[in-house]
């Protein structure tokens, strides 16, 4: 099971989180921090990097094989950090896989892995045409504030049918994932789980 940890917005706190992380083995850390301008966000980027391939007994460089982190982010402050690649939202506006690839080669830095957060089915089919190597979908199930729906969900028959649609890039099942549900996303054919709060808790998956 592939899980990908998304940072809570809240900083510099991101550094001990991804360490933590990356000791635990999760194969994706998505640093999100939309409050961040581009100084700041390019320091923590580069702190966030050296803690996620900070080697653990017995294993390789996290570069290669381990924690891959991706930013959510411009790609050239990306590459520019060290960062293994970057996460798109699936708007129609964003750039695409192919144009971040460019971005990254112009600038010297390694071939990226490029996320795509995906709501639609043809959000689905064009992230995954397009050459993503990862997409996000959700959310999976409903969210709720003081017992009332405020993000309904799209629910496990929709998931299959995302996980199904693409073809070459795994799908993570976003949204309302705990580790209690996240056998029902496997079945459904998720090849993973993604979330924030899922992975404050102390058990990983």
């Amino acid at each position: 099971m592939l899980r990908c940890a998304i940072t809570r917005g809240e900083g510099w706190t991101a550094v001990p989180q991804a360490r933590r992380w990356a000791a635990a083995g999760v194969e994706f850390v998505q640093l999100r921090e939309k409050h961040l301008g581009a100084e700041e966000l390019g320091r923590l980027a580069c702190a966030v990097a050296r803690a996620v391939r900070r080697r653990r007994p017995g294993q390789e460089d996290a570069s290669r094989g381990g924690t891959r982190l991706l930013l959510n982010g411009p790609a050239e402050l990306a590459a520019r950090a060290g960062v293994d690649g970057v996460h798109l939202t699936a708007r129609k506006d964003e750039a695409t896989p192919a144009e971040i690839r460019r971005r990254f080669a112009l600038l010297g830095a390694p071939p990226p892995l490029v996320g795509v957060s995906c709501h639609t089915l043809e959000q689905v089919r064009r992230a995954d045409d397009g050459g993503a190597d990862l997409i996000l979908f959700g959310p999976v199930f409903e969210k709720r504030v003081a017992g009332v729906v405020v993000v309904p969900g799209a629910g496990l028959e929709l998931l299959h049918a995302a996980c199904s649609a693409a073809v070459a890039a795994p799908v993570l099942a976003l949204g309302g994932v705990t580790w209690s549900n996240a056998a029902s996303c496997l079945e459904a054919g998720a090849a993973g789980v993604a979330g924030i709060r899922l992975f404050d808790e102390d058990r990983l998956g």
